[in-house]
C-alpha cells in the first residue's frame, strides 16, 4: 500500500524530522531554471516541490509539474491560488481554506467548484488551514483574496485561529507572510501556534537565510517553504537543506 503524503508528514513530525519545500511559481519558471532547481534539490535532499501562485498569467502549471515528475522523485504538491491550478499529474494538492480571512469565497466558495475536479483527478487532497500573516507590505495573496492578514504582533489571534482550524478537522496549518514579504512570520507567532495545535505546521514567506530557517524550526515549524530567494540565488538550496540537520 502506498503511503500518503499526509501520513509521511505526520510520521516525520513524530520523529521531529524537519523538512524543506521549494516553492515554484509556474509563471516565473522556464526549463533552464527548473533544471537548475531540480538538480540542486535532488542533491541537497529537498523534501517537496510546491507548485503554484496567487496569480498566474500563463498556463504553465502542467508543464512545470511534468518536468519535475519526469526528472525527480521528489513529491510535487500543488499550492493553488485558484481552481484553474488543478493538475492531476501532481502527487497531492493542499486544499487551502483561508481561515485567517472572512471572505467566504476563499473559506468554502471556491472549494465547492473545485471539489468535483479534485475528486475526479485522483489527487491526494490535504485539508489545510491557510493563514495570511502581516509581512510589512501588501502582498498579492492578500489583494487577490480580499482579506486582511493577521497582525504580525498578534500571536494570540494566530494561535486561536489555528486551534479552530484543527478542531474543524484540518490536517495542516500553513502560516504565510506571502511572496516578497519584508518580514517573515515571527518566531513568537510560530511558537504560539505550535502550542495550540498538534498537527504539522508549514511556514513560508520572507525567509531568506539558513538562520531564519533554523529559527522557524526551533519555534515549532515542521516544514519551511523557500521561494523568492531561490529565483535569484538557487545555489542557496544546499545551505538551506543543511538547516534541517
Amino acid at each position: 500500500m502506498n503511503i500518503t503524503l499526509i501520513d509521511a508528514l505526520l510520521h516525520k513530525k513524530a520523529a521531529n524530522k524537519k523538512q524543506i519545500a521549494v516553492l515554484i511559481d509556474p509563471d516565473k519558471a522556464n526549463e533552464s531554471s527548473l533544471e537548475i532547481l531540480n538538480k540542486l534539490s535532488i542533491t541537497s535532499g529537498i523534501d517537496y516541490f510546491f507548485v503554484g501562485g496567487s496569480l498566474l498569467t500563463a498556463d504553465n502549471t502542467k508543464k512545470t509539474v511534468a518536468f519535475l515528475k519526469e526528472n525527480s522523485s521528489i513529491p510535487v504538491v500543488l499550492f493553488p491560488g485558484s481552481v484553474t491550478q488543478i493538475e492531476p499529474t501532481a502527487d497531492a494538492i493542499l486544499f487551502l481554506s483561508l481561515i485567517s480571512g472572512r471572505n467566504p469565497e476563499f473559506l468554502i466558495g471556491a472549494h465547492v467548484i473545485a471539489a468535483p475536479m479534485i475528486k475526479a483527478s485522483g489527487l491526494e487532497a490535504i485539508p489545510t488551514g491557510y493563514m495570511i500573516i502581516e509581512s510589512g507590505r501588501p502582498t498579492t495573496v492578500s489583494y487577490i483574496s480580499n482579506s486582511f492578514p493577521i497582525p504580525h504582533h498578534k500571536p494570540d489571534i494566530a494561535a486561536c485561529t489555528a486551534m479552530a482550524g484543527e478542531l474543524l478537522g484540518l490536517k495542516l496549518i500553513y502560516l504565510d507572510a506571502g511572496s516578497g514579504a519584508e518580514m517573515p512570520v515571527s518566531n513568537d507567532m510560530i511558537a504560539a501556534v505550535r502550542k495550540s495545535v498538534s498537527i504539522p505546521i508549514i511556514v513560508g514567506g520572507g525567509i531568506r537565510s539558513s538562520e531564519g530557517i533554523r529559527a522557524a524550526f526551533e519555534a515549532g515549524a515542521d516544514v519551511v517553504v523557500i521561494g523568492n530567494i531561490l529565483e535569484e540565488k538557487p545555489e542557496l538550496i544546499a545551505e538551506f537543506a543543511y538547516a534541517t540537520q
